[in-house]
């Protein structure tokens, strides 16, 4: 009998029989292929969403580095905040989800969806911030409704806490949400977007330093986005420390010295060049631009005629009036145009080319030797001595001292003032220069333009004996293991070689107008110590004649009108040791309005040194 049978001649159920275990076979032989390829195949890439769809990774924002005084003092800190973030891959839909949370963090929806719009410039799997440094209750109420919050999360973030609010805010800076330029040129790939990053001044300028290394948090999470537990935490690194150079208690006293008044006054050590104290008036709380400034915040600081956001120390430019005869007597006494007791008659007023430049005092002073016209601040001696002395040799002898040109202050924003000659007005002016001009400059008037900073590091010339000094903010920056990472030297930018003859008549002269009668620094007196210093008082418009003079209805001159007060000391006048610098706009005297302020600052000095030098001794 044959084997061979014919499909036809096979009964219809066998038939079906064989159709079906060959369907069969094949349906099990696609699905053993399926599950190959899954399993073998596509196990990498399954397990990777396995993973994501189970796991979050949240990146840990490390503490930023501590900022502190010379002394250790605190002055920057960082303090934990929560916040209310979610993840938009665990929303369905944003729109109910917002409806449920706005009233829960007392929120517009409308800002809700503003912050989840911006989200979406985050990568994927970064949680979207919707509310920062919220309180405890806030975070109680999400907590408590989170079945209702599918992708809702609480994170504690680190936020910088500026301790001292506005003390030294133009020195120290703020922080700021990073911008797409700064992202473009983060070429180490350290920062993403909706990062906080300095913006101006010691946070932005040493940022490298400040910054820290961020971590990363694993957790895993529920089918609404829930966290369960967490997997692995990798910590984040701080920031360095960063100390300053000043000094926190100076700089608390030199800045509740000012009370009202707007203006700025810089501190330096006359060795080191070191700032020990800097106050720009009015201030501004550096913390209202980690909370995130409002619009008419930020209009009112904009638009503020008094400018709280400008660091005047170093970009706000004065006529530095009488403080600048300092400059025109070591001039004139070093080109032997006038000897130290060679005198001036001045009658109150000077008269060239037939104009009249009056002097401040209408009767004038009679007689009039160097050290008198530094006490009493003759202009009428320093008309004639400086037109004598001419602007070129004037020009060249202030800029020895730092005038007309930065200083080399480390931070941006330093300007550069002005110290005119006769070949800068005719390139500016295309314009001869004149000899009235030569007067006006030689009293601090006229184009002479001079920054707090700049008189201050004259000053500090004038008193270490001709050693014109780089200013210094950093004390040192160091690691958490007390490595000292960096540490700026004291650094000369020139030496003034005057004669010791020259030095000691005009700081005769400095002395006295302090400690002698009809001295005009009077207000700066203190018993227990010398200070040396001079007075000045800058037109902020042309000066008028008595009948020209406009009075307020309170007749008094109109405030934007007033001249601003100058005041440059140094202390102790036997062994200087700190030189002071004090403009306050519109104050109208410099002897009386900025005077007192040198007088706290020094007097706090002299204090605060007797403390710790007691306190060594213990």
């Amino acid at each position: 009998m044959s084997l061979d049978l014919n499909w036809k001649d096979l009964p219809v159920v066998q038939r079906r029989f064989l159709l079906y275990s060959a369907a069969a076979a094949a349906v099990f032989f696609l699905l053993l292929m399926r599950l190959w390829y899954l399993q073998i195949i596509s196990y990498d890439e399954l397990q990777a969403r396995s993973v994501r769809n189970r796991t979050r990774v949240l990146s840990l924002a490390p503490s930023r580095g501590p900022i502190y005084d010379r002394q250790g003092q605190l002055l920057v800190d960082n303090r934990p905040a929560f916040q209310i973030s979610v993840m938009r891959q665990d929303v369905s839909d944003p729109t109910e989800l917002f409806k449920v949370l706005a009233p829960l963090l007392g929120a517009e929806i409308a800002d809700l969806e503003s912050r989840w719009q911006e989200g979406k410039r985050f990568p994927k799997y970064r949680p979207v911030p919707l509310a920062e440094d919220v309180s405890r209750d806030v975070v109680e109420r999400v907590q408590e409704h989170g079945v209702d919050l599918p992708g809702v999360i609480t994170e504690v973030q680190p936020v910088r806490d500026y301790l001292e609010q506005g003390l030294a805010a133009h020195l120290i800076g703020y922080l700021g949400e990073i911008t797409e330029t700064e992202l473009r040129n983060d070429v180490a790939n350290k920062y993403r977007v909706g990062d906080f990053v300095g913006k101006t001044a010691v946070e932005k300028n040493f940022e490298s330093y400040l910054q820290g290394t961020k971590g990363r948090r694993l957790v895993e999470v529920d089918v609404k986005g829930k966290l369960l537990h967490e997997l692995q935490i990798d910590p984040p690194r701080p920031g360095n420390k960063v100390y300053l150079t000043i000094d926190r208690e100076l700089q608390r006293a030199a800045d509740s010295s000012f009370g009202d008044q707007s203006g700025a006054a810089v501190v330096i050590d006359v060795n080191s060049g070191d700032i020990l104290a800097m106050v720009s008036r009015p201030t501004f709380n550096p913390s209202m631009f980690i909370r995130g400034i409002g619009g008419d915040e930020w209009r009112n600081l904009i638009n503020d005629e008094r400018h709280p956001l400008q660091n005047k120390v170093i970009a706000g430019q004065y006529p530095p009036g009488s403080t600048f005869k300092i400059v025109v007597a070591l001039a004139a006494l070093q080109e032997g145009i006038i000897g130290s007791k060679q005198t001036v008659d001045c009658k109150g007023d000077f008269v060239i080319g037939g104009f009249r430049y009056r002097c401040w005092k209408k009767k004038g002073h009679g007689q009039t030797d160097l050290t008198k016209a530094l006490r009493e601040s003759c202009d009428v001696w320093f008309y004639q001595v400086g037109l004598e002395l001419g602007i070129d040799k004037l020009s060249a002898a202030a800029k020895d001292f730092g005038l007309g040109s930065p200083v080399g202050y480390p931070l941006p924003g330093e300007r550069s003032g002005l110290m005119p000659s006769r070949e800068w007005k005719k390139r500016r002016y295309h314009e001869p220069w004149y000899a009235g001009e030569t007067v006006i400059a030689s009293i601090g008037q006229g184009f002479v333009l001079a920054t707090p900073m700049q008189l201050a590091v004259m000053t500090a010339a004038v008193a270490n004996n001709g050693k014109v000094l780089k200013p210094q903010v950093i004390h040192q920056i160091e690691d958490w293991d007390g490595n000292i990472l960096l540490q700026p030297e004291a650094e000369v930018v020139r030496q003034i070689d005057h004669s010791p003859r020259v030095w000691k008549a005009v700081r005769d002269g400095l002395i006295e107008v302090i400690n002698k009668p009809k001295g005009t620094g009077s207000a700066a007196y203190l018993e227990d110590v010398v200070v040396a210093g001079k007075t000045g008082t800058s037109q902020v418009v042309r000066r008028k004649t008595d009948a020209e003079e406009e009075l307020d209805d309170d007749g008094e001159i109109p405030y934007k009108f007033r001249p601003h007060a100058l005041f440059v000391a140094y202390a102790p006048a036997e062994k200087p040791e700190i030189a002071i610098a004090v403009v306050v706009e519109h104050g109208q005297s410099g002897g009386r309005a900025a005077g007192p302020i040198v007088q706290k600052i020094v007097d706090k000095y002299m204090d605060l040194n007797q403390q710790r030098q007691q306190k060594q001794e213990k």
